[in-house]
């Protein structure tokens, strides 16, 4: 008797198993939508005048997910998300991000110019989301002089660490790493 897998089936070799993939950016889109849409939850969240506040939330399929409450005039500065590919939405507020439409190298470097065409903005209202890939650089903001913010992320794999950079005009300086328990 002869059986044959379909191309859509792996082949696996028996006793061996094949992790799952996780969350892919879609899938996490999908979940920071669902989740800033709660009332509920978004109004549970504690907001200090001025600094942020966030919540741990349970991701879907082992990936990592944040409440955030953003003050007025507050925002996260230039970072990366250590490899991870993630979604956030914003569920209360408005939110600015710039991006850098640009694959960085993730090791071997201090400082780089960054070439003039690289850079994204976005403008994310209440309701607005977005899913990023695994090299993606930006920064959020909520750049409101009075009304706070509140948004929704998730990444995947969880956090293994985040690279924190300055900028200055064409400038970007790779200016610390911070490890998980920094945040957490």
């Amino acid at each position: 008797m002869s059986v044959s897998a379909s191309p859509a089936s792996p082949s696996v070799s028996p006793g061996t198993t094949t992790a799952p993939a996780g969350p892919s950016p879609a899938e996490l889109l999908a979940f920071v939508r669902a989740t800033a849409a709660d009332t509920a939850l978004v109004a549970s969240l504690p907001l200090d005048p001025e600094g942020r506040t966030w919540t741990r939330l349970d991701g879907p399929a082992g990936s990592e997910a944040w409440l955030i409450g953003w003050p007025p005039g507050t925002g996260t500065g230039w970072h990366d998300h250590g490899g991870s590919h993630g979604a956030f939405a914003t569920a209360a507020g408005v939110l600015k991000e710039d991006s850098l439409a640009a694959r960085l190298p993730t090791e071997g470097w201090k400082t780089l110019e960054l070439a003039e065409d690289v850079d994204r903005h976005r403008v994310l209202e209440a309701g607005d989301a977005r899913a990023f890939g695994e090299h993606h650089v930006h920064e959020v903001r909520n750049e409101s002089d009075a009304a706070h913010a509140v948004s929704v992320h998730a990444y995947y794999p969880p956090l293994p660490l985040m690279r924190r950079y300055s900028r200055t005009g064409p400038v970007l300086r790779l200016e610390e790493v911070e490890l998980p328990e920094e945040w957490q």
